[in-house]
């Protein structure tokens, strides 16, 4: 099939999906958990009702509450400055004994300082990553356009995850983690991993048939991997979809992360990173 034909439509494609999650992206941003802010979440099971103002009330100077939202039913989300495990004992101690029974669900802390590090962290490993693929595909191929060519799919990869994440910050609340920058990289080394077997198909193909018109061989090479591309992610994607479904919500904003990541990295391996290495090839002869 000539899928190279169309590549305009495939970045089409792109650009349909991409610029909404880069407009929120550029006026909203991404909502950061505590482990990039610093702070201290509480999350607590009761049996009663209590508004906003009572929890401030109870919680005093020392929590300092920024907020609080209820989750699954009967459980309260509280956001507060960071705290000691033992002022977090005397909050709790002070709540069950205005209305009774408390459990607690989930308590994490997190100073400023700390926070700080995990983003520089967390941008070094990005960036490491990025230059270490390109310099490695464009030696393994010997050729800069192909190193660019993956690192522009990876790029679009990142983009539509962290797009995402900030639209669902947005309409939903959800926040960003160090979890969710675990399937961030985890996404753009799942893109490039499928991206180099259609490259490599392409080198073995300009080997075999010198002939070929460059565009000719990448048809050919996308038709020769692409089952074998979409069988490989369908068995990734049942995995990840029976987590979001199934697993705990501990990790279900992982899983949705990786879920997005996994399906935008079939595609643009195949989609996006051999229509741009066409048209590279293409402009650079002209």
């Amino acid at each position: 099939m000539k899928f190279m034909k169309h590549r305009w439509l495939f970045f089409l494609i792109s650009a349909i999906v991409l610029v909404p999650g880069i407009f929120s992206l550029l006026t909203v941003g991404l909502k950061p958990a505590i482990d990039f802010t610093g702070g201290t979440l509480l999350e607590l099971h009761i049996d009663k009702d209590i508004n906003e103002e009572k929890w401030k009330e109870l919680a005093g100077e020392e929590l300092a509450l920024q907020s609080v939202q209820t989750s699954a039913g009967d459980n309260f989300i509280l956001r507060g400055k960071p705290v000691s495990e033992e002022i977090k004992q005397n909050f709790v101690n002070k709540v069950s004994e205005e209305v009774g029974e408390v459990e607690v669900i989930r308590f994490e802390t997190v100073g400023p300082i700390l926070g700080q590090e995990l983003i520089r962290k967390m941008l070094w490993a990005g960036l490491i990553l990025i230059v270490f693929i390109l310099l490695y595909v464009a030696k393994q191929f010997s050729d800069i356009s192909f190193g660019v060519s993956a690192i522009l799919a990876m790029l679009h990869d990142s983009l539509v995850v962290l797009g995402s994440f900030s639209l669902l910050g947005y309409f939903s609340g959800i926040e960003v983690d160090v979890l969710f920058v675990t399937a961030l990289l985890t996404t753009l080394s799942f893109s490039v991993h499928d991206t180099i077997v259609v490259f490599d198909r392409i080198r073995e193909l300009n080997r075999k048939y010198p002939k070929y018109s460059f565009e000719e061989m990448a048809d050919r090479a996308v038709s020769e991997t692409l089952v074998r591309s979409l069988n490989n992610s369908i068995t990734i994607l049942v995995m990840l979809l029976s987590l979001v479904l199934l697993g705990g919500q501990s990790i279900r904003w992982f899983s949705v992360a990786l879920l997005i990541g996994a399906v935008t990295g079939t595609y643009s391996s195949t989609f996006t990173a051999v229509p741009l290495l066409v048209e590279w090839n293409k402009r650079s002869k002209k």
